[in-house]
């Protein structure tokens, strides 16, 4: 079976590396991406893990990579002697991750062929392997175990969307779920689910929601203020963000900020594309709806503050908790196109009313709870966008009131950090 799948990998590179040297040219980091995920490294890139007990925690992209942030401070508050190492897959959450101090090196992930996944653990030599969320390869879990390196899934999800199709690959995920030490699940629910795609039952454990765990410290008004100066935003101006946005969605936000701005709101929108290199496409959508835009790479060497009408469009990475702070109201994308949502607890860690659309089964259970306290409010469509921003922008109580909800829902569900450090703990004994 491995060595099908192996067959099959090689067959795909072929047209999988043509795509990631494409894409990396645009990020400027093609070489590196492309030699580590083939497990050639630069020299002496891996020499500061010599003589050191090394734990990998591998976080696919932007989201994976936020929710890890509360385990590494904890990782290495625990074992401060321990080197950590964080891979991505994507360039978006690897640029997130060289931003994470308590990380000692962080790596694009190796390609899952057997012969790469070998030559990538002899050079990394990991004492200990965690697996953030639902990243399983094959061969990579195969070959960790067979090494004898303990493999940990924590903060683990099985979304509504997901469990079908992992029921049908039962045969198959059964034997790799059995090489697992510990599954770290976020809800019953969840460790239900991978009870039934094949866990040992007694290494499933409930650790919560690592996302709960974020950690900054909420802005106060000399520092929003800071923020608005540097995005040239006039004083007194409304601030609408809206974050990790998807094709699908640019379409609905620009023609109700439209409305908006039409019946005379002082209103600017800080309009965040989930992937930089979409922001082309939609200022070109910009332009055509009439809209005057400003990309966020150019706005500090722009002397004019940005006025009603006009938008910004983030362009850079990184920044997405400095726009949420510098905004009076929040919507979070791919939650009106059918994406699955993302995290709307960044925003609620700001103390900012959250706004979001139908599709939320990827962030089910937290999308619910913030909507329960009224920390946020799910909208079903463009008019009801519209709606509910028209009430928020006129209401600065309900805004703070929102924001506060948001915040202490955070706070008393916090707590899967500690829990999976326990868990962590308890494997390496």
């Amino acid at each position: 079976m491995y060595l099908l799948y192996d067959l099959i990998l090689l067959i795909s590179a072929f047209f999988l590396i043509p795509f990631y040297l494409i894409r990396g040219l645009r990020h400027g980091k093609v070489r590196r991406g492309i030699r580590e995920r083939l497990g050639f490294f630069l020299p002496d890139r891996l020499a500061l893990l010599r003589g050191r007990k090394v734990f990998w925690i591998h976080a696919v992209s932007v989201g994976e990579t936020r929710a890890a942030i509360s385990l590494l401070k904890g990782l290495r508050k625990t074992y401060p002697d321990a080197a950590l190492v964080l891979s991505n897959v994507t360039e978006t959450g690897h640029a997130i991750a060289l931003g994470i101090k308590e990380v000692d090196l962080c790596l694009f992930f190796p390609f899952d062929l057997s012969l790469v996944v070998r030559k990538v653990l002899r050079q990394v030599r990991p004492d200990l392997i965690i697996i953030v969320e639902t990243e399983i390869w094959p061969n990579f879990v195969r070959i960790s175990h067979e090494a004898g390196i303990p493999i940990l899934l924590v903060n683990g999800r099985i979304s509504d969307r997901s469990f079908p199709r992992y029921q049908l690959a039962k045969p198959l995920l059964q034997p790799l779920l059995q090489r697992f030490s510990a599954f770290c699940m976020q809800t019953d629910l969840d460790a239900e689910r991978i009870r039934l795609m094949g866990a040992p039952e007694e290494r499933v454990e409930v650790t919560r929601n690592l996302k709960f765990d974020m950690q900054t410290s909420a802005p106060d008004r000399t520092a929003i203020d800071t923020l608005k100066d540097l995005y040239r935003i006039p004083s007194g101006t409304t601030v609408w963000v809206a974050g990790s946005t998807h094709a699908g969605e640019e379409e609905i936000i620009i023609e109700v900020y439209r409305h908006l701005v039409a019946e005379g709101e002082n209103l600017i929108l800080i309009l965040v594309p989930r992937h930089p290199e979409r922001c082309r496409a939609v200022g070109d959508m910009l332009t055509t709806c009439g809209l005057p835009y400003v990309l966020r790479s150019e706005i500090e060497s722009s002397r004019n503050p940005l006025r009603a009408g006009e938008v910004l469009l983030g362009d850079t990475l990184g920044e997405m908790l400095k726009f949420y702070a510098a905004a009076d109201v929040v919507f979070v994308g791919g939650s009106l196109a059918n994406i699955g949502g993302h995290n709307i607890l960044e925003a609620c860690l700001l103390k900012k009313p959250v706004l979001f659309g139908p599709h939320m089964h990827n962030f089910k259970e937290i999308s619910r709870l913030v909507a329960e306290v009224r920390g946020g409010i799910g909208v079903a469509d463009d008019k009801e966008l519209l709606g509910t921003l028209r009430e928020l922008i006129g209401n600065p109580q309900m805004r703070c009131t929102m924001g506060e909800a948001g915040f202490d829902l955070l706070q008393r569900n916090s707590g899967a950090t500690a829990h999976t450090l326990a868990v962590i703990s308890r494997v390496l004994r």
